[in-house]
């Protein structure tokens, strides 16, 4: 299906969470006679294992299993900047037997930066919440005379320079072409299929930056990758003394923002099954299995019910999106 990426796309954003609420609305009476779940439920990973996307959706999955008595199934697809992972549960029945995680731009922005994609973003699937990620780490090459994002801008400047991302039209990727437009720099984005061969990259100089979770950052902290930054609007648990963009003066919209990871169900799921799932993500959240590990990731915050993900959607999408038509990165 194809998707014209024009300025009305984030305008239409909140008409189509209402036309959801109302369309799932619609099934969730005849849905009530059905008993569900009655089989396993099957949560797409749009990225590799071992990254905080693959993390989160594991240690949900078991909760999840263990309220309802099925089997949740994690099936990481990797691939095409998430595309093929999101496509597979755009393209499943809405029965609330299929969910899909991945990162927010791959959701938010990828209307913008994509001219045509198999599903379209805006009708074919529906929030169920949103897993906080956390501050990300700006982390560079220790062999990098610099200790802050003015100093690695003024280094890139007079020598090569890449940014390791873990898709295309991902947030690294967007700070990147932020960074280039704003001061003259010509760092190229380089994508990789998940945080880890991202961060080694940067490790062994083969990338100089890159942007990403802690515990991915943390990996590889300790051989030859130093952090000179975090994103959102306030510092990292786990790095206290690294101060944010924001602290550093970028005033830019883009980095004082916290993305953060979706679970999204095809559109006309039941009304009552995407208030279960999102109840028990709250309910997930608060066993300690899960502050573990938010306490690895770094993570302070946690995921909202289906009221409260569809109020913060229909503020903050918007404003995502605009950022992507401003920055005009195209990708196909």
């Amino acid at each position: 299906m194809s998707h014209r990426p024009d300025r009305r796309s984030f305008l239409q954003t909140t008409a189509w969470a209402a036309a959801t609420v109302a369309a799932s609305s619609a099934v969730s009476q005849a849905w009530a006679q059905t008993k569900w779940p009655a089989k396993p439920i099957r949560i797409i990973v749009a990225f590799p294992p071992g990254g905080l996307t693959d993390a989160l959706a594991r240690s949900y999955g078991e909760h999840l299993s263990g309220k309802l008595g099925v089997p949740v199934v994690i099936e990481n697809k990797p691939g095409a900047g998430a595309i093929i992972g999101i496509d597979a549960a755009a393209k499943s029945p809405a029965d609330g037997y299929t969910l899909v995680m991945s990162t927010s731009g791959t959701f938010w922005q990828n209307r913008i930066l994509y001219s045509k994609l198999p599903y379209n973003l805006d009708k074919d699937l529906t929030p169920v919440t949103v897993f906080p990620s956390g501050p990300l780490v700006v982390g560079i090459n220790e062999k990098i005379p610099a200790t802050n994002m003015a100093e690695f801008v003024a280094w890139a400047k007079k020598n090569p320079a890449s940014m390791g991302t873990y898709a295309p039209g991902s947030y690294p990727h967007m700070v990147a072409d932020q960074t280039n437009r704003v001061h003259g720099t010509q760092i190229q984005s380089v994508h990789y299929r998940g945080e880890a061969p991202m961060w080694l990259d940067v490790a062994s100089g083969q990338s100089q930056i890159a942007v990403g979770s802690f515990l991915a950052f943390n990996a590889v902290a300790s051989r030859g990758v130093r952090p000179i930054g975090v994103t959102g609007s306030y510092r990292s648990p786990k790095l206290p003394n690294v101060p944010t963009l924001m602290e550093q003066g970028d005033k830019a919209k883009l980095v004082t923002l916290e993305g953060g990871l979706p679970l999204m169900a095809p559109a006309a799921t039941p009304e009552a099954v995407l208030k279960l799932l999102a109840d028990e993500a709250v309910a997930w959240s608060n066993t300690d299995k899960a502050a573990k590990l938010r306490e690895t990731f770094a993570i302070p915050n946690k995921p909202k019910n289906l009221a409260a993900t569809r109020k913060d959607w229909e503020s903050e999408v918007p404003v995502w999106i605009k950022l992507a038509v401003d920055l005009g990165i195209k990708l196909d």
